[in-house]
């Protein structure tokens, strides 16, 4: 339960005099809806005037403060031309303040004749004569309140200025608790940081002070750290059981090939920590290929030779139909009952497979996240795979652990080569295992990198290759056509190679299609009657289809590394020598030249990821905004690179000391789990 300290920043802003229906739409887009939002919302600029008797004092391009009086309007020839307001200052020298738009009303309100007025605004020459357009603050003379000379700039949305904003970040403001210090004292020292308070109001009054911006970047770094320690000493404090197979069906497996020497020593690790009574928590990282499916089943195997179920869980129904379909021919011949279940399936099957997992007769379930409802419920499951980890967050991973009398071990795979910052970052309790091999037969995807001005040389390769008899991908950015964008929107894409190819050769997938319409694109792509397949990142997670062996990537220099090389790792995984080409702009950034090269140079998906952090700072990186428990709000990239391994030291450091949070440190982190919502681990401290 939060502590009563806290309520008033979690009031909603509704509750605030002058926040009604209006005010909160925009505020919303934003993200706030309570006290505590605004609090965390953060200037990200900052507005200094310049304070002048007279206008000959100032120069063009300064924003100015200056006593004006109006003379005269000067209306527009039509409603909508500029509305000018003739004004001199105390000197006698003019300019004119122009308004555009239907706002002649405003100006004329602002301006009474004859009146003086102080004036806020970025001074500018129109030819020889000074103008201001659109003052940004109009006031009564001698109100020094009124225009302030540095005021922090947030970022907005339509309906919402910054001064209505200013005004609710000051009410947040008023609204901050004294707290007890949660950072050891002797960091706080050496670091010069100021206290929580003092932090938040002077990160709210400049985006330059330094100081507290770190401060209050490490307090939510620090909060997600303890947050992860608490969950691996919840779990490991809670007993498990220790799962060991005899081999009898890992040995009957028959493979094409044997295991690569990464496979065999990833094996060890997973079955070192199953024959422990602490339950593993292990997350498994291999580029696309690297064979964790068969890594993964292997250790479910043993599962099920120990007399025990295990499940394995996808982030959508097409991967976990696709696993369901591996798995199945993986485990022809052998005495295990595998089964799928998905939010789609109702009825009678649904009961039955129900009844198999609570007596016992399912061995193996893959499916989504329907699988760990509360109506689902297993005779003994041991082990839990979850597949692309990034898209569940801490919450599912502390739900996945309720679901038996014990904790089971838990497994997570991923294809996305996450550098070892955004592993502490978001996956702190977790050990990591790495496939850094590639099983034999696998031929490296020869990437090319072409100007988009090259669009028909490249349709007429599409056609010798479809013509082959193979299969294809097209990725476009957008999903619908934007005007103050270039990208190709993926339904224009898909209507020109309709026109090239005819209308059932070309399938189109986005993010916005229902998950049934989308499944039977990609069912008709998987069974080879669909020839291209045009799509937004949907395709990036899992998706397999070894007759696929040319990917197409338009506006490459858009896209992140990361996004880039997953979506490489859809072609190269049938026989076939595949390809991928990068279509480019024709006229490229630096850092976008040096993605795009290195694209070219290697399928080394570590490599990739660590450089994809030091050109963007780990911001838009899979694991960071896409982990669903990272959101990070307060804390840049930067500051996440700088002051992350500190914050995972001390947050390590005091769970192993005051994991149960008695002392009197203890009491200021709780509240400090509870300021940045990460109190779900709150129920696992040592104590409870």
């Amino acid at each position: 339960m939060r502590p009563e300290i806290l309520n008033p920043l979690f009031a909603a802003l509704t509750d605030l005099k002058g926040v009604g229906p209006q005010l909160a739409k925009p505020l919303a887009r934003l993200g706030l809806e309570r006290v505590v939002d605004v609090l965390f919302h953060l200037p990200t600029g900052l507005i200094s005037r310049v304070p002048v008797d007279r206008l000959d004092q100032a120069q063009a391009g300064q924003t100015i403060i200056v006593d004006l009086t109006a003379q005269d309007y000067r209306p527009g020839r039509s409603p909508r031309a500029p509305f000018g307001v003739e004004a001199f200052d105390a000197a006698g020298d003019h300019v004119r303040l122009v308004y555009f738009g239907r706002t002649s009303g405003l100006a004329r309100k602002l301006f009474p004749l004859g009146e003086t007025r102080r004036v806020s605004g970025r001074l500018d020459l129109y030819g020889d004569m000074r103008q201001i357009v659109h003052p940004d603050h109009v006031a009564e003379p001698g109100d020094e309140a009124g225009i302030a000379e540095h005021e922090p700039v947030y970022p907005l949305t339509e309906g919402l200025t910054n001064a209505r904003l200013s005004q609710l970040a000051a009410v947040a403001l008023e609204r901050r608790p004294e707290l007890a210090e949660w950072i050891d004292a002797p960091l706080l020292a050496s670091r010069n940081w100021p206290a929580w308070r003092d932090a938040m109001e002077r990160a709210h009054a400049s985006p330059r002070d330094e100081a507290a911006r770190d401060r209050l970047a490490y307090d939510e770094i620090f909060a997600s750290q303890v947050a992860l320690m608490l969950i691996r000493q919840g779990l490991r404090n809670r007993r498990g059981r220790a799962v060991r197979g005899d081999g009898r069906l890992v040995d009957a497996l028959r493979l094409p090939f044997g295991l690569t020497g990464a496979q065999e020593r990833v094996g060890r690790e997973i079955a070192g920590d199953m024959a422990q009574d602490t339950p593993m928590l292990r997350m498994l990282q291999g580029d696309v290929g690297s064979g964790k499916t068969l890594v993964a089943l292997r250790a479910m195997l043993a599962a099920v030779e120990a007399g025990t179920q295990a499940a394995l869980l996808a982030p959508t129904e097409i991967l976990a139909r696709q696993h369901y379909a591996t798995l199945q021919s993986m485990l022809a011949g052998l005495p295990v009952n595998l089964a799928i279940l998905t939010g789609r399936d109702k009825g009678r099957a649904r009961e039955s497979t129900l009844m198999g997992l609570a007596d016992g007769s399912i061995d193996i379930l893959v499916g989504t996240h329907a699988i760990f409802q509360d109506a689902v419920s297993y005779r003994d499951l041991s082990l839990v795979v979850v597949d692309e980890q990034h898209r569940f967050g801490v919450a599912q991973r502390l739900m996945l652990t309720n679901k038996a009398a014990r904790p089971p071990h838990l497994l997570v795979m991923t294809a996305t080569p996450i550098p070892r910052t955004l592993l502490l970052a978001n996956h702190g309790e977790m050990d990591v295992s790495r496939l850094d091999e590639m099983p034999p037969g696998r031929t490296p995807v020869d990437t090319r990198v072409v100007s988009v001005d090259r669009l028909d040389e490249v349709i007429d390769g599409l056609a010798r290759h479809l013509a082959s008899g193979a299969q294809a991908y097209w990725v476009c950015p957008l999903v619908a056509e934007s005007e103050a964008s270039e990208l190709a929107a993926a339904e224009d894409r898909a209507a020109l190679l309709r026109a090239r190819f005819g209308e059932a050769r070309v399938g189109l997938v986005h993010g916005r299609m229902k998950g049934p319409d989308k499944d039977d694109v990609m069912a008709r792509f998987e069974a080879g009657e669909i020839g291209v397949l045009v799509a937004t990142t949907v395709i990036e997670v899992g998706v397999n289809v070894p007759a696929a062996s040319l990917m197409i990537v338009e506006h490459a220099d858009r896209f992140g590394l990361a996004q880039l090389h997953q979506l490489r790792g859809r072609v190269g995984r049938g026989t076939a020598k595949s390809v991928c080409l990068l279509l480019r702009s024709q006229t490229l950034s630096e850092t976008a030249r040096e993605r795009l090269a290195l694209m070219r140079e290697t399928n080394d998906g570590f490599v990739i990821a660590e450089k994809d952090l030091e050109l963007r700072g780990g911001g838009e990186l899979l694991g960071l905004k896409q982990s669903g428990d990272a959101d990070y709000r307060l804390a840049t990239p930067e500051q996440l690179i700088r002051l992350l391994s500190v914050a995972h030291d001390d947050a390590r450091l005091f769970v192993e000391r005051d994991g149960g949070m008695e002392g009197a440190r203890g009491e200021a982190v709780r509240l400090c789990l509870y300021l940045f919502e990460r109190d779900a681990a709150v129920p696992l401290l040592r104590s409870g």
